[in-house]
């Protein structure tokens, strides 16, 4: 048998044989280098950062252009450090799936350091020299500190109120340590979002610098430490763009790895629902585009030809907006929100469905690729052809339109509202669109929560969820006449939408594909065929 462990991949001839492959470098001698002098923290220890930035980080490792590994922080969901990282010593089994159902395994090694909300070890990291790199994979939300009012959060509030040294959110507690480093010396470092959201390195700086504002006019920070957030020599938020499609784990994985003789392989569940393993199974392509910019130098990932790209602002603006607003993202939430209704639990079972195969199409080839800026280094026309054609049908990747629908009221804005708004800049309105109007009622009629034969499902976790079923309480699958207009104030919310749907030309639009939607059982499927064929 074996395990995953350090003392446990030193029985190299079971993993070999089992077509794994090992680390090749010194791991005890990386582990310490790392907790002397760290180089790159990440906070956000989920699936996503394990099999695409740990792997670029073996791969520098095993190149030798790096010495130290990552140390990784859990704020959100400290139960995966307790049962993800700690029992297996930080070492994370990457499976790449094939499209043919081959695969590519590999024990990573470079997760050097696991913490939970360790504020001197934290502070101690912060304050030292050689910190080159803080960087998140946190999700859309995390950054968000107000709701779709302006008003800030319950917990921003609070985080507000305790102050810096009390701070429990994941902003809160990087803007807290920020200052630690800028009290230090004011050393120089690059704070990295490699989450989807457009612009994201301004999103986070916005965030940190609300805070830092915010705890100045208290007198928690003194007024030169927003002077240190806004020198570009000194602390930089580059933009990214990252994508990589990580599904849950499957079962499937843990029976073809415990035949081989893997030991504690099945995932849990933790109680914030997060699903995860001790290995990791995602689709081989992957894409992380940077923004060039820290001050305090970076790890050569160039040299390494792993999927990651450097390059200036502008085009890490475009690579992202080609990505979020039009080639994949959109697509991925379209399939999502109809893929629940129609009863999917496989998003490449979704993509076999004539309709929902035709909608994503329309959406990205047809009505987002007349908006699309090329950013050069990457074709939006062959990204997108990929995307359709090879990763969203891949039968080997587990992944669910459950999963993709989550947090759904904080993407709309940036994976359809993007593309409406160009149109309205080009066209005057986006009265030419057809499909991303009937995502958004598609949306909506989720919302419902009971599918296209009439049987109630569970909704996927959104922070506006409260506020949304409270919006559709009254309307009723198959009695159309139920609708009264319930949905008008959520179809013109900019805040959700980055546009005002009515002012764009679409509200009225949208309101009647949704009654159409409404309309009893298999009214879904019936709307989907006379729009979509």
């Amino acid at each position: 048998m074996m395990n995953l462990t350090l003392a446990g991949i030193k029985e190299t001839s079971k993993w070999e044989s089992a077509g794994i492959r090992l680390p090749q470098y010194d791991v005890s001698a990386m582990i310490g280098k790392t907790k002397e002098n760290p180089t790159w923290v990440h906070f956000g220890a989920g699936n996503i950062f394990r099999i695409f930035l740990g792997g670029v980080a073996d791969d520098l490792l095993e190149a030798g252009l790096m010495t130290t590994g990552i140390t990784c922080v859990e704020v959100f969901d400290q139960e995966i450090v307790d049962k993800i990282y700690t029992p297996f010593n930080n070492l994370v089994l990457s499976i790449m799936l094939k499209a043919d159902g081959g695969m590519i395994k590999r024990v990573l090694a470079s997760l050097a350091e696991s913490l939970k909300v360790d504020r001197g070890r934290l502070a101690e990291i912060f304050r030292n020299p050689s910190l080159q790199m803080v960087s998140f994979t946190i999700t859309e939300k995390g950054y968000v500190l107000r709701d779709a009012r302006g008003i800030y959060f319950p917990w921003i509030m609070e985080e507000l109120l305790v102050g810096p040294a009390k701070a429990t959110t994941t902003m809160g507690i990087v803007t807290a340590n920020l200052y630690e480093r800028y009290l230090a010396g004011g050393y120089p470092i690059a704070v990295v979002s490699m989450d989807n959201c457009a612009r994201n390195g301004r999103v986070l700086k916005d965030a940190v610098l609300t805070l830092a504002t915010e705890w100045q006019r208290e007198g928690l920070f003194k007024d030169e430490f927003i002077d240190y957030i806004n020198d570009e020599e000194k602390v930089t938020f580059p933009w990214t763009m990252i994508d990589k499609i990580t599904p849950r784990p499957s079962e499937s994985i843990v029976a073809d790895l415990a035949e081989v003789g893997i030991e504690r392989m099945s995932p849990i569940i933790t109680k914030k629902r997060t699903f995860i393993a001790p290995f990791v199974n995602a689709e081989i392509p992957q894409y992380l585009v940077m923004e060039d910019k820290f001050p305090n130098g970076r790890p050569e990932f160039e040299k390494v030809g792993n999927g990651v790209y450097l390059t200036d602002q502008e085009t890490v603006n475009k690579v992202e907006r080609m990505k979020v607003t039009t080639c994949l993202n959109p697509l991925h939430t379209a399939l999502a929100v109809f893929g629940c209704v129609l009863g999917y639990t496989l998003i490449a079972d979704a993509m076999k469905d004539k309709q929902l195969r035709e909608l994503v199409w329309q959406i990205g080839p047809v009505e987002g690729m007349p908006v699309v800026c090329d950013p050069g280094i990457l074709s939006p026309a062959e990204f997108v052809r990929e995307v359709i054609d090879v990763r969203l049908p891949n039968p080997f990747i587990p992944d669910s339109p459950q999963r993709i629908a989550t947090d759904t009221s904080q993407k709309v804005g940036i994976r359809f509202g993007e593309t409406i708004k160009s149109y309205v800049e080009k066209d005057g309105d986006g009265s030419k669109l057809k499909a991303i109007p009937l995502a958004i009622a598609g949306w909506c009629r989720y919302l419902l929560a009971v599918d296209d034969e009439g049987k109630p499902f569970e909704l996927s976790a959104d922070p506006m969820l409260d506020e949304l079923r409270a919006l559709v309480a009254d309307v009723k699958v198959g009695e159309p006449a139920s609708y009264t207009g319930q949905m008008r104030s959520l179809l013109a919310n900019a805040n959700v939408f980055g546009v005002d749907l009515y002012e764009a030309g679409l509200g009225e639009f949208i309101e009647e594909l949704f009654v159409e939607l409404i309309g009893g059982a298999g009214a879904v499927r019936a709307t989907l065929v006379k729009y979509m064929g």
